[in-house]
């Protein structure tokens, strides 16, 4: 590169501070200085930046595209300048997370946009996950926090959040026809539709083993398939607020088992290890969980 970074923010803070005089007190420098930094980067390139229109120094067309570009370039510059500084104290330039796909979906944007606020140079990768698949991703050392339902054996994990479970299917499903509680044996002669565990090692079997099922691979196919009447499933209650405000799904009025509390534990791959990234962003998943506990018990209430 011919024209230094100097010379850059010199033509920026020219047509910022209005004049060179006052540039050269913004830049803690000599106008002298600051007028032949702008002088050799128009020499340089080339170019004429400004022409004088009566008593005035204006940008020209090619002086107004330099300026967008320098002052693109100097906030990356300064933007690089910041990050390595987070990387020095130890920032991680990325985080792997493993997250069970039971984990409300808006709750973890929230959290990846507040600690992105924190940290904007850190790079967040989420693995999605379903029962087995966090466990494997900590194993394999594809993620360094985990949130799942299961606590792999040699790992401890501090609870979360509970999620609550519900069996549903459309409103005109036969199973809500039957006028009664339902029990297992009646759910036996209709299609199941489940969710396939994400790790390769399938360490679960299914709530029960109908004689038709559906498995897919994403909790959104399955509640799209119960939606339209294809089956029924066990989803997050949250999950399917919607489909039951618009009466596309219905709670299955079981005799037992309509209803189930999965607890959801947070899991560090090594505690003693983790990072300030990891652990920050541990510390804003367990606030935004408390604070979700307490506002859906109020709306419980």
């Amino acid at each position: 590169m011919n024209v230094t970074l100097d010379q850059w923010k010199a033509l920026i803070s020219v047509v910022d501070s209005g004049g060179y005089e006052k540039a050269a007190e913004a830049l803690h420098k000599s106008q002298s200085s600051v007028t032949y930094a702008v002088q050799k980067l128009q020499s340089q390139l080339g170019v004429k930046a400004f022409e004088v229109k009566g008593r005035k120094a204006v940008l020209t067309p090619t002086g107004d595209f330099l300026y967008r570009r320098a002052r693109a370039l100097v906030e990356e510059a300064d933007a690089t300048e910041r990050a390595a500084r987070k990387l020095s104290a130890g920032w991680e330039a990325q985080v792997g997370i493993a997250v069970e796909t039971a984990f409300p979906v808006w709750l973890l944007l929230q959290c990846l946009d507040a600690f992105g606020k924190e940290s904007p140079h850190t790079r967040i990768e989420v693995i999605e996950t379903v029962i087995s698949g966090s466990s494997e991703a900590l194993l394999q050392g594809q993620a360094q926090l985990a949130i799942a339902g299961i606590v792999p054996p040699g790992f401890l994990g501090e609870l979360l959040m509970p999620v609550r479970f519900i069996a549903a299917a459309h409103p005109e499903h036969p199973l809500h026809k039957l006028g009664r509680k339902i029990t297992l044996q009646d759910m036996h002669a209709h299609r199941q539709l489940v969710i396939r565990e994400s790790g390769a090692r399938r360490a679960t079997r299914p709530r029960l083993e109908a004689s038709q099922r559906w498995t897919v691979s994403h909790m959104t196919t399955s509640i799209g398939a119960a939606s339209r009447g294809y089956g029924y499933g066990w989803y997050p209650e949250y999950r399917i607020r919607d489909e039951v405000a618009a009466g596309t799904l219905k709670a299955l009025p079981m005799r037992e088992g309509g209803e189930n509390i999965a607890q959801l534990y947070l899991v560090f791959a090594d505690r003693d290890a983790a990072g300030p990234g990891t652990l920050r962003l541990a510390q804003v998943l367990r606030e935004a969980a408390d604070a979700t506990c307490v506002a859906e018990r109020a709306r419980e209430a």
